[in-house]
Parts: structure tokens; C-alpha cells; sequence
């Protein structure tokens, strides 16, 4: 699907979640899942990390609609995004660490699959979604087995744009820190929520991403 294509149906599908949204929503009281029966809550606590982001991700720096490639970044400055994305992980890793304080100690190994922030022609106009997507194992500290399979997890966030975004700036809430809260949030629900973290259902948008 062309650029042009993606951001045409992304403005139909933001009128019509618009035009959704302004009727009333009855609030109801929360229901258990039973998806959610019989889970197992998660005991652990981290002891060390590792973070890959592969030099195979391909990077696309044009300033369009929506940029094709794995890693579209533009929360830093110009210069080796691999390592840049690498960075945000890391810093998100450290700060959830100490809300995981569970009995087992684990090495968290990470490796992400795609990276896909805003471009500045999306986040100053349209918006969108920046699609986050990384795989993640757990080996036991003690013993170095791998715990569980691995995990793919997607972690995906609804993008400021135009005013919000300028705004947003000024006050320094950048995209990055916007982000690197996000993964901070998914890393604790993860490793401290029965079924772990659940990727926010964002609409349409969220899906033409995925095409």
C-alpha cells in the first residue's frame, strides 16, 4: 500500500472515530475475564538486561506521510538510530526495575522488531500511531535457562500531532519521553500482571499500520 493510500484512509478512518466519539457512552462496571482465570502471577525481579536492535531493521529518514522501514525516529537528533532506539530501551529497562520486586531474578533479553515513530510531517499535520513491536525472552539469573518461550510483544502508543505536539514540546513532553514512559509501563506489566501487558486497541489507524 502506497504512502499516499495509508494517509488518505488514516484521515477517513480520524473522521469517522471523530464522528463516533461524540455520541454518549454508557459507563459499566468492570467484568472479570475470564480469559484471565487460572494465570499465574508473574514473581520476578531484574537482574540484568540485554537489548538488541539489528542492524538488518532497515532506517528511513524522508519526511513523508509515513515512511516506509522498520525505524522511523526523529526524537533525537540525526545520527546512528539503531543505537538511538537501543537507548530508549535501556533507559526504560533501568526505570522499571526497581517496580519489579518479585522472588526470581532474570535476565531480560530484548530484541526489537520495529520501530516506527512519527516522521515530522505526521506528528505536525495528521498523527498517527508510533507502532512498537520487540521480542522478549526470560533465563533464570541463577541457572541461565530460558524460562518461557519467547514473547513478541507490541506496544504500541496514539502520537500527538499538530498543537498537541507543539505543545507538548514546549513543556518537554517529547516523543521520547512519551515513549520511553510507555515502555517503561509495558516492561512492568509484563513481568508483574497475570497474562502480561495487553496492546492498546487504537482503532483503525492502529490497523492500517499493520497492512
Amino acid at each position: 500500500m502506497t504512502s499516499l493510500v495509508k494517509l488518505c484512509l488514516g484521515l477517513v478512518c480520524a473522521l469517522a472515530l471523530g464522528a463516533c466519539g461524540a455520541g454518549n457512552t454508557a459507563s459499566r462496571a468492570a467484568m472479570p475475564d475470564d480469559t484471565m482465570l487460572g494465570l499465574v502471577q508473574p514473581d520476578y525481579s531484574v537482574d540484568s538486561f540485554t537489548v538488541s536492535v539489528p542492524k538488518s531493521l532497515t532506517v528511513n529518514e524522508k519526511n513523508t506521510y509515513y515512511p516506509r522501514g522498520d525505524i522511523v525516529w526523529r526524537g533525537d537528533l540525526l545520527g546512528d538510530r539503531h543505537a538511538q532506539v537501543r537507548s530508549i530501551f535501556e533507559t526504560s529497562i533501568r526505570q522499571a526495575a526497581p517496580q519489579i520486586q518479585g522472588n526470581r531474578p532474570v535476565r531480560v533479553d530484548v530484541q526489537v522488531l520495529r520501530f516506527h515513530a512519527l516522521s515530522e510531517k505526521a506528528r505536525y499535520t495528521v498523527g498517527g500511531i508510533h507502532d512498537i513491536t520487540f521480542r522478549m525472552r526470560l533465563v533464570d539469573a541463577q541457572t541461565g535457562a530460558q524460562i518461557a518461550p519467547s514473547k513478541v510483544i507490541n506496544a504500541d502508543l496514539r502520537a500527538l500531532e499538530g498543537q498537541s505536539a507543539i505543545a507538548a514540546d514546549a513543556r518537554g513532553e517529547t516523543q521520547k519521553m512519551r515513549i520511553t514512559t510507555q515502555l517503561t509501563g509495558v516492561f512492568i506489566s509484563e513481568l508483574t500482571v497475570p497474562g502480561g501487558h495487553q496492546n492498546a486497541q487504537l482503532g483503525l489507524l492502529q490497523r492500517i499500520n499493520d497492512l
